[in-house]
């Protein structure tokens, strides 16, 4: 045995409560009905289940009454960005996938199935997926490295009239704005005047800026491990021009991550790395710092709270936890409840507004945004967004 495979057999014991939990994995496929006899087989199964067939072949709609269909996610990945973990694959990528699938029925009761497909080629990803939806209701992308997630994403939506969300995007940028819209609040800003930094252009930095510029905030900048991504840089990516066009091009803003967060009063990090304290300390007063990286945030709450007002990290240890559960649930149990074609810019603000305005009267430094565990979420977030599924015209009911 080598020396690898010892430490590997060492590190994987029933004994750790961790590996103890996901022994047989964390979920499993359970029936909803009875099948005591034979009259109850006939109907679940042959012959009873042949009308139910014939119905759905003369009217295909029907589908979404007498299957699972409409009350199931695939959670789809390659396992080339897994939380703080990178390309692990898509095997290791599993428990992670169960994982979302558990936070799935737990907060918005939806049944969702981990798909992990042993192929990183975009094409191939998206003729899987195609080919695969009829068996769902809708597609929950996740872990996919940028940019090919954006392609993805976008080609997906383009060739299904079933709901398409990327959750590394998209669940991180609304909790971000709710959090962020109760964090002005209570410092006294107003979106159009407030001046935001957002740290990474990944999946979730182009998400964060776009879900942050509909919701009114008039100076932003976006910067990547080059500094301020602007169209007067010739190394910019097509989805990284056109966020330069919408961000910092409109300011003129330019220069390292330090030069454009001296004065700025809110930085929301998604990117890794870590903030030089002397950078915080240059902030606005009363600033506001989001840093969201896991399991290290990129400026440490103990720096952080030096010099802002709100502080919030991706971690449950801390307050104002940043937590993606808080969105993806109710945003399908919403777009399930009346059968949404599609998930629009219209339903993730509404998720956004829901969650801040649970916060309430209770708002303060260390609550601004409700916890995963407050059982008005998932409730709230889904009326707010089958609300906005009827006004954005793609609600089916």
């Amino acid at each position: 045995m080598t020396s690898s495979e010892k430490t590997t057999q060492s590190a994987v014991s029933d004994q750790d409560p961790v590996f103890a939990l996901h022994v047989g994995g964390k979920m499993e496929i359970s029936s909803t009905v009875a099948l005591t006899g034979a009259d109850e087989l006939s109907l679940a199964y042959t012959p009873g289940v042949a009308r139910v067939c014939e119905a759905i072949a003369a009217e295909p709609e029907l589908v979404a009454d007498y299957t699972w269909v409409s009350n199931t996610v695939a959670v789809v990945t390659d396992g080339t960005a897994v939380l703080g973990l990178g390309d692990i694959g898509p095997a290791a990528a599993m428990p992670v996938m169960e994982g979302k699938a558990v936070l799935f029925k737990q907060f918005g009761g939806v049944d969702a199935i981990p798909i992990c497909l042993d192929t990183t080629d975009t094409d191939e990803i998206i003729e899987t997926v195609v080919r695969l939806a009829p068996s769902f209701g809708g597609i929950n992308l996740e872990d996919i490295s940028a940019p090919r997630c954006f392609e993805i994403e976008d080609r997906l939506k383009e060739r299904l009239s079933i709901p398409v969300f990327h959750d590394d995007q998209h669940g991180t940028a609304v909790v971000a704005l709710a959090a962020l819209q109760n964090a002005l609040r209570l410092t006294g800003r107003l979106p159009n005047t407030t001046r935001v930094v957002v740290s990474g252009a990944g999946a979730a930095g182009v998400a964060v800026a776009k879900i942050l510029k509909a919701a009114g905030i008039g100076d932003l900048a976006v910067t990547d491990r080059q500094g301020v991504v602007s169209s007067t840089r010739s190394d910019l990516t097509p989805v990284k021009m056109a966020l330069a066009e919408e961000t910092a091009d409109l300011t003129g803003r330019s220069g390292t991550l330090a030069e454009v967060m001296a004065g700025a009063d809110v930085y929301i990090g998604v990117s890794g790395g870590t903030v030089p304290e002397e950078a915080v300390a240059s902030m606005a007063p009363d600033a506001i710092v989001f840093g969201l990286a896991n399991p290290t945030p990129e400026v440490h709450p103990d720096i952080a709270h030096k010099y802002a007002r709100v502080v919030a990290t991706g971690r449950s240890d801390y307050p104002n936890q940043i937590n993606n559960v808080l969105a993806f649930p109710g945003i399908f149990r919403g777009a399930f409840d009346v059968r949404a074609t599609a998930i629009t810019e219209g339903m993730k603000l509404a998720a956004a507004n829901a969650l801040a305005d649970l916060v309430g009267d209770d708002l303060r430094e260390d609550l601004i945004i409700p916890s995963p565990f407050d059982d008005r979420v998932g409730p709230a977030v889904a009326a707010a967004v089958a609300e906005a599924a009827r006004r954005d015209g793609v609600a089916t009911r």
